[in-house]
């Protein structure tokens, strides 16, 4: 039984439209189903449709005399809820991995291999679990299939995971180079001052990877493909996780080290991984050497004190580059002590900062910067250093000389308070005045070293300044897209391992970019919008939870179009 619309032309061409409640009688004879009208209601006209909801109404008080409520038990008890998943965070960053065309980038790339078509989904699955819920890939398989929407794939195995990681290795530059020049054009990103740091992580293992022969790029010889020869030295055997500096105090566990370069408006625009023992010193050089194919503009490479050697500052100054890189204070540069011996009095600039400039040379600038705040800082651990020093030696007169030695020792292993010490001709241990008032002078100072003609002492200091940008995206890495522990032994896994996490930190940038909130709210709020499964004699549905308004305002800033709230419907006949 159904109510059907009909029409009528009548002579002078209007057509008139006409309601009628039918049902189809199957007539043997002819051996086709026959409509049979059981009521006509008439033109159709205005207040038809207000007619039809009353005499739904009525007859639904006379069948259910119990309320709506026990109109719909009926119906609602013909389906079992099944399970319900977060589904929020997976859609947004699945619509931004499109948008930025990693996904297209990807299959392209992977097409003339002929790879597995899931190669793609599995790739972004692993990226989506970096920024969602950060495990191992044996984990992954479990998450996807069980714990989460991720569009496209339902589920999938260990072995296909691997895969796409082998896969990702492979086309590595070719996809960091596309997605770098598809987000500078989405977000007309300025790639003038490009920031350059590096950090660590380890492994928990007892002993490091076998020493195989490496170039200077960290890269094992015999795989090496045809490159620059001045960026070739002397091979060096070590091993990929291996014991060096390690950033987070662990230097008792095998490491890597990281490097990643970032926009002013802290887009990570490419990620490298080097043996643990590698040195800081001669890794921005190769880090210029890789993007010089990008066909960048002009940029100002912006680096930590720990990249400023003169072999480095002269690489970067190639073709139409320069440099802005902050320089040791308690050095014992001669130039850094003749930049902070010159007289000169301080301009104000934004952010409560103090500039100077100091000229010592026709190709470098020297910037002596100021912080009020930074000062009273240092002067507060300063005082507290030189407390924890007083107490520690304030014995020490009656020791024997071989018991004084042994506690210089120990104060010597530590160089914040090794270096308000001094020892008497006699031996005994005191309070270094004049280290401590030569300290003070450098309270809440740092010095920068630029060789661009171009900028003003204002931009380099704020330029540097922006060099924190890096430093966040070291503590998201680590803390929220939980770059450590890594469960890989491989070297091309952990190396594929990096990438995932640099991935993963590009899409979480640009949502905390368009959205002006951490991703941690973000996250936190988007994995509320739940999908719900519904399985019954009738078939198959899956329907998403209404949104909040704070879930709305995150779509409509990030201009992505709201989930549909019916996700899937599937009658009986086409449940598997």
């Amino acid at each position: 039984m159904y109510l059907r619309s009909t029409s009528q032309t009548r002579k002078d061409g209007h057509v008139v439209r006409y309601l009628q409640l039918a049902h189809n009688v199957w007539d043997a004879d002819k051996g086709r189903s026959e409509t049979k009208v059981l009521y006509n209601f008439g033109r159709e006209e205005a207040g038809t449709r207000e007619t039809l909801e009353r005499l739904v109404g009525s007859i639904s008080r006379y069948l259910h005399p119990g309320g709506p409520d026990e109109a719909l038990a009926p119906e609602l008890s013909d389906f079992t809820f099944m399970e319900s998943r977060p589904m929020g965070g997976a859609y947004v960053l699945d619509v931004l991995w499109r948008t930025l065309g990693i996904g297209e980038t990807v299959t392209r790339l992977l097409a003339p291999r002929r790879r597995d078509q899931k190669a793609e989904r599995a790739l972004f699955a692993l990226v989506a679990g970096r920024a969602l819920c950060p495990s191992s890939k044996l984990a992954a398989s479990e998450w996807v299939e069980r714990d989460v929407e991720i569009p496209g794939l339902a589920q999938i195995t260990d072995d296909a995971l691997y895969r796409a990681m082998d896969f990702l290795l492979l086309i590595a530059p070719a996809l960091e180079k596309a997605v770098f020049h598809e987000v500078a054009n989405l977000l007309n990103l300025e790639v003038d001052l490009l920031f350059f740091d590096t950090t660590s992580t380890y492994f928990c293992i007892d002993e490091a990877d076998e020493a195989v022969e490496r170039d200077a790029r960290g890269e094992v010889l015999g795989d090496m493909s045809d490159g620059d020869d001045e960026q070739r030295t002397s091979a060096v055997s070590t091993g990929f996780r291996t014991y060096g500096k390690s950033k987070d105090h662990r230097d008792d566990l095998p490491q890597i080290v990281v490097g990643l370069a970032v926009t002013r408006e802290g887009i990570p625009v490419r990620v490298w991984s080097w043996p643990g023992n590698t040195s800081d010193s001669a890794l921005i050089r190769q880090v210029k050497a890789d993007l010089r194919e990008w066909t960048l503009s002009r940029v100002v490479w912006v680096a930590d004190r720990g990249f400023t050697s003169a072999e480095n500052r002269r690489y970067l100054r190639r073709g139409d580059d320069h440099y802005i890189m902050g320089e040791k204070l308690r050095s014992a540069s001669t130039e850094a002590q003749a930049a902070l011996s010159r007289a000169g009095r301080y301009r104000e600039v934004a952010g409560n900062l103090k500039v100077k400039e100091v000229k010592l040379s026709e190709d470098e600038r020297f910037i002596i910067c100021a912080n009020p705040e930074a000062a009273e800082r240092d002067a507060s651990v300063r005082a507290r250093l030189v407390s924890h020093l007083t107490e520690l030696i304030k014995d020490s007169d009656r020791l024997t000389p071989l018991k004084r030695a042994e506690l210089k020792g120990v104060i010597s292993t530590k160089p914040g308070l090794s270096r308000f010490l001094r020892t008497t001709a006699g031996g005994l241990l005191r309070i270094d005045a004049e280290a401590v008032a030569a300290d003070e002078k450098l309270d809440g100072k740092y010095l920068l070293r630029s060789s661009d003609p171009r900028l003003s002492p204002e931009d380099i200091a704020l330029g540097y300044k922006q060099l924190a940008e890096v430093e966040r995206g070291w503590r998201d890495l680590k803390h929220v897209l939980d770059l450590r522990p890594v469960y890989h032994r491989k070297e091309e896994r952990i190396r594929a391992h990096v990438i995932l996490c640099w991935l993963a930190l590009l899409l979480v940038r640009i949502a905390e970019t368009k959205t002006g909130d951490a991703w941690p709210n973000l996250r936190r709020e988007l994995e509320r919008v739940q999908v719900g499964t519904f399985e019954g004699s009738a078939g198959f549905f899956r329907k998403r939870t209404a949104l909040t308004p704070a879930q709305k305002t995150i779509f409509r800033k990030l201009a992505i179009q709201e989930p549909a709230e019916m996700q899937e419907i599937r009658p009986k006949a086409e449940v598997c």
